[in-house]
């Protein structure tokens, strides 16, 4: 059976990375997770843009208000070598 949700983060975090190995994972876009990838030799969370504006606007906001949340506050976030990467995929 394909894991699903937090399964699949679980899933594709082991499946990814070494032992030693940390990752980010961005609070409350679970379902827009859609694997690990590297970057500059450092594994990172890998996101759908599409799926993530479509969460944001679950919380009553409009798509233009989901995409300028997005853009400022969530791609615009620099949180170190983990910094999550959000796949344009709209």
């Amino acid at each position: 059976m394909k894991p699903t949700g937090n399964e699949l983060i679980d899933y594709c975090i082991k499946k990814a990375m070494g032992e030693d190995e940390k990752i980010l994972l961005a609070d409350g876009l679970e379902n827009a997770f859609m694997g690990v990838g590297r970057q500059f030799h450092h594994p990172v969370a890998i996101y759908s843009y599409k799926k993530v504006i479509k969460i944001l606007m679950r919380s009553k906001m409009s798509h233009e208000e989901a995409v300028e949340y997005f853009d400022y506050n969530i791609a615009g976030a620099f949180v170190g070598d983990q910094t999550p990467v959000f796949l344009q995929d709209e």
